[in-house]
């Protein structure tokens, strides 16, 4: 169904080589936000969440369609979220310790110590494990906000490319209970969060973000069974 999503730890089949090192500028972009951003809302805000005990939970999955934008427009793959429970007001408060401390190194750090909380797999790769899952909900329903150490590839780390910078996956799924016409969200393949010269927070990004479409919310993830 398309090409495999780049950032996700796939086998793309140029296989890198030296092209790897290719710096052309088209292929970064950068996405400025305020405290009132996807991610920083979710890390550095505090969230009214639904608190759900062990016996209420239960494995959640959610299917999806990442739709390439910009430069990746046309290319779509298959995206499948599977949530084992959602992180604690406590393990927001270490992530946001850790990047006040060592900024996006910092909360790579944090995260690689955090327990598997879900995972997030595309069509024809096993996936990788997801460290931080956020419940927020709506007037029409809730948002389920993630974050985790992107799966650096063969290829990155062995020509020590720049894409390595790059190496946070996040992202958001918004669940519409009334009209799943307006289910959505939107896809953060590889990212990093840094702090450029004017003191704020800027959301870099390898290549594009990609919109996630057709959600399937198989177990009404979030809610009370």
């Amino acid at each position: 169904m398309g090409q495999a999503l780049n950032g996700f730890g796939t086998s793309n089949r140029t296989h890198e080589g030296k092209t790897m090192t290719r710096n052309n500028a088209d292929k970064f972009s950068i996405r400025k936000f305020s405290y009132g951003g996807l991610l920083l809302t979710a890390l550095f805000l505090t969230a009214v969440t639904v608190a759900l005990s062990a016996d209420d939970r239960q494995i959640e999955t959610i299917d999806a369609i990442a739709m390439g934008t910009s430069t990746q427009l046309g290319r779509q793959v298959s995206v499948k979220v599977t949530i084992y429970e959602y992180s604690t007001d406590e393990d927001r408060q270490l992530l946001i310790e850790a990047f006040k401390k060592g900024q996006n190194q910092g909360l790579v750090n944090a995260l690689t110590k955090m327990k598997s909380v879900g995972r997030i797999a595309i069509t024809g790769t096993i996936g990788y494990d997801l460290s931080f899952i956020r419940l927020v909900p709506t007037p029409t329903g809730r948002k389920i906000r993630f974050v985790t150490n992107r799966l650096l590839r063969f290829g990155e780390t062995y020509y020590n490319t720049q894409t390595t910078a790059y190496n946070l996956t996040a992202g958001e799924i918004e669940i519409n209970d009334s009209d799943k016409d307006k289910n959505g969200g939107i896809l953060y393949p590889a990212a990093q969060l840094v702090i450029n010269k004017e003191g704020q927070i800027e959301f870099q990004l390898n290549k594009n973000a990609w919109k996630l479409t057709n959600i399937i919310d198989w177990n009404k993830a979030g809610t009370l069974k």
